[in-house]
């Protein structure tokens, strides 16, 4: 089964031009099954097609739950939590890379670098947090080896990693644009239609595989050395957004529910959840 484990889209991401709905369709007529959402910092596109498309039309294509976190220390995560379960808390980006992973799993998920050698501050093993502790590596339950968005090096670099700490191999196109949709995806040895499922197969060290194509339009390719200004933006973005929302996060941490009428579901893993809280 092949799922694009990287998409934007535009009811989420404002960096994003692409709707949910041309997003499947593209990625239909290419022959891939699903999409795992991940906008930045947000549910909001995922929430759009719950409220909006979900049980009216595409039944036949897997639309799945994630989001791409901007860590305080760490770059970009790439998370997915069970159905049934969203923490409010990750759509407050700024958590240090240490307790995310530990908050994440706490409650059942899984979370990974997104282009893990791509650009500076963005991405893990350019940050200082990796520099200082690079075998926290270990903690991840994957790593993102194929970004069409991403050069044959950044790629290259990522399948190292993943082959020293022995991680599973996840692919996505990183799309903000419908030119670039589905040319990176990630092909699972069984079926999935919920984020369970691939949780679960992500754990069990399924025998993934990263495929695709690059996709060589991207901004950063177009403008050149320009783009190290908009690197040093990110810094800057990310920074101050980590300090406004330190409050927030804090009262998200001592008083967070994380079962989400979004997904209401009943399994003894969430039930187990729920007798903790």
């Amino acid at each position: 089964m092949k799922i694009d484990m990287h998409c934007h889209v535009k009811e989420g991401s404002i960096d994003s031009k692409v709707s949910i709905e041309e997003f499947i369709l593209k990625l239909k007529e290419k022959g891939i099954d699903g999409m795992l959402v991940t906008d930045h910092d947000t549910y909001n596109g995922y929430r759009y097609w719950k409220e909006s498309i979900k049980g009216k039309k595409h039944e036949d294509f897997v639309v799945l739950k994630g989001i791409e976190y901007d860590t305080l220390d760490a770059g970009h995560i790439l998370i997915i939590m069970p159905q049934g379960v969203k923490m409010r808390l990750l759509e407050l980006r700024g958590l240090p890379i240490s307790l995310l992973i530990d908050f994440v799993h706490h409650h059942g998920g899984i979370c990974g670098p997104a282009h893990p050698c791509g650009e500076k501050y963005m991405s893990f093993t350019n940050t200082k947090r990796f520099q200082k502790s690079p075998d926290l590596l270990a903690k991840f339950d994957f790593v993102e080896t194929f970004n069409a968005c991403e050069s044959a090096q950044s790629n290259g670099g990522a399948r190292l990693l993943a082959e020293k700490y022995d991680k599973p191999q996840t692919g996505g196109s990183d799309a903000h644009k419908l030119e670039c949709v589905g040319m990176g995806y990630t092909v699972f040895p069984e079926p999935i239609k919920t984020e369970l499922d691939l949780i679960m197969q992500i754990r069990n060290k399924a025998c993934t595989r990263a495929e695709g194509e690059f996709y060589t339009k991207t901004t950063k390719d177009k403008i050149g050395k320009v783009n190290k200004l908009l690197v040093y933006s990110f810094w800057f973005y990310n920074k101050g957004g980590a300090l406004l929302r330190k409050h927030r996060r804090k009262n998200k941490i001592q008083a967070e529910q994380p079962i989400d009428p979004i997904d209401p579901i009943e399994i003894p893993y969430l039930k187990n959840i729920k007798r903790k809280h």
